[in-house]
């Protein structure tokens, strides 16, 4: 992503997610608030493209589950989630340069568990439907 294509994003209201871990190396991801759980996003680059030169499969699922994680947690006020199930979707093909975004929505929420689905658009194309249930630590810090 360019200095220019960061600017207009924080510039939409849009944060980068501070992460030192596995989204360092394939990030940055943004966040964006709104009334509900909001929306989460990842710039499609040249080190993102698959042997055919569209966005990595794995990409996408990599921004499915982290949206739906964070989701889960503030939708739950639990300090960590883990995945337990997540079924992924893909409907088209995402392209290099296309800002992918994800806005997640919980379904249902109980004592341990917290039921999620996302869409995955890049420019207005939806490009995945995931669904994720994530467990509810108790204690974790």
């Amino acid at each position: 992503m360019t200095d220019a294509g960061a600017r207009k994003l924080a510039k939409d209201g849009w944060t980068i997610v501070e992460d030192d871990g596995f989204l360092n190396l394939v990030g940055p991801l943004w966040h964006r608030p709104n009334d509900a759980t909001g929306e989460y996003a990842i710039a499609a680059q040249p080190k993102h493209k698959n042997r055919r030169g569209f966005v990595q499969g794995g990409l996408l699922m990599t921004l499915a589950d982290r949206s739906l994680g964070m989701a889960a947690r503030q939708g739950s006020g639990a300090s960590a989630v883990v995945t337990i199930q997540m079924d992924t979707h893909f409907i088209d093909a995402a392209k290099i340069g296309e800002l992918l975004i994800s806005t997640p929505r919980v379904v249902r929420s109980t004592r341990t568990l917290i039921f999620l689905n996302t869409e995955l658009t890049a420019d207005g194309r939806c490009v995945v439907m995931a669904s994720g249930v994530f467990k509810i630590m108790k204690g974790a810090g």
